[in-house]
């Protein structure tokens, strides 16, 4: 059978990179992960103790579209606390992880062919749902002078029905502060261009706070999910924001698209809600690391790097020791058992001289992978 030309998309490097580490593991040897971008940790002690209460009783059946009510009163409850937001939870709809809201807001807001605007370096994911949705992706060069995020001038010109940001990224980590986010929402208001503020890092932030599209403007697409924060990647679970006459398509889509989010799943999301004093605790380990990784980096040679406002990522230039950031990253991989990620993930156009550095995992593993790095770089001449 013949396949489709939406289902030509490139793969997502990091997971050949997680298969590569996967496979040198198999053959006994131990690596290091600074690839992957998921928490180290579990779901909190309380939340799968509350899924494990709710299995004895309840079928775990469907729920209904949007998310359980509950659930979508407590993300709503949420915004009051981070933000200071007075939220209608009727807007709040729970999905299956961001990616099931990134399906559902770019099928609601565009039609074949729309063009949407998407800053470089950035997620990946974003240009390959868009390409397999048959709309197109514009890619943003974005400056270091900005942080690595797109300013109303980068819009100029290019005539998008669409623009998607994400504070705090990925891979730089770096945010947009209120008068930037401002801009960009002021600028895509005047040139008639949806705007989707991509948060999933919300939460975690080391230089001042994190800030939502939400306390700028309500006529906005606002994803979320439990996967960094809240510290549950595989439950697949997620939420999004969007104006109340929104909901409604939205709905309809969900039902056919998806029935619903995991039931167990949401149900873990809530309880984690109120799993404050574990999660703290998982940002004290992000912060040390963030520390290590700012420290050590630049010690094995990696000196070209910013320092991330939030999120776990550390983004380096490598463009002065290779043209070939994947050939660098599986050099690196067998030779100092570290996995990272090559930068071609993010950014097609520059990509091929950065890196990615994921600082997620336990302390212990960050010393370790730093040692490493900093022996091999010794030994290739470079560090």
């Amino acid at each position: 059978m013949k396949t489709s030309s939406r289902s030509v998309v490139d793969p997502f490097i990091v997971m050949d990179v997680m298969e590569a580490a996967r496979v040198a593991e198999e053959e006994g040897r131990h690596i290091i992960h600074m690839e992957v971008g998921q928490p180290g940790t579990p779901a909190p002690v309380a939340a799968r103790a509350a899924l494990a209460e709710a299995m004895q009783d309840q079928a775990m059946g469907y729920t209904v579209a949007l998310g359980l009510p509950e659930l979508r009163a407590r993300i709503a409850g949420l915004y009051r606390e981070w933000y200071g937001i007075d939220l209608d939870p009727a807007r709040v709809i729970v999905t299956p992880g961001s990616s099931g809201a990134f399906i559902l807001a770019f099928t609601t807001l565009f039609d074949t062919g729309a063009r949407v605007g998407l800053g470089e370096p950035g997620y990946p994911s974003y240009r390959q749902i868009l390409s397999a949705l048959d709309l197109a992706p514009v890619g943003i060069q974005t400056s270091a002078e900005n942080r690595l995020q797109p300013v109303p001038a980068d819009l100029a010109g290019l005539d998008l029905d669409g623009l998607i940001v994400a504070s705090p990224a990925n891979p730089s980590g770096t945010m947009l502060d209120r008068g930037a986010m401002e801009g960009l929402i002021h600028a895509c208001a005047d040139q008639g261009t949806s705007f989707i503020s991509d948060e999933i890092y919300h939460g975690i932030q080391y230089e001042g706070r994190a800030v939502s599209a939400l306390e700028i403007s309500d006529d906005v697409y606002v994803i979320n999910s439990f996967s960094k924060y809240f510290s549950m990647t595989g439950w697949r679970v997620g939420w999004m924001v969007v104006p109340a006459d929104h909901v409604r398509v939205i709905e309809r889509l969900a039902q056919n698209m998806f029935i619903c989010p995991s039931h167990g799943s949401q149900l873990v999301a809530l309880a984690a809600m109120d799993c404050g004093g574990e999660l703290e605790g998982n940002m004290d380990v992000y912060r040390e690391n963030r520390r290590l990784m700012l420290e050590g980096l630049p010690q094995a040679g990696f000196d070209r790097i910013a320092p991330p406002d939030g999120a776990f990522y550390v983004y380096a230039d490598v463009s002065e020791m290779t043209d070939d950031s994947r050939a660098f990253a599986d050099e690196i991989l067998q030779k100092a058992g570290v996995a990272v990620t090559p930068g071609l993930d993010f950014d097609p156009e520059r990509g091929a001289g950065t890196l990615r550095f994921s600082y997620a995992r336990a302390a212990g593993d960050i010393v370790e992978g730093l040692a490493r790095l900093k022996a091999f770089m010794a030994k290739r001449g470079t560090g």
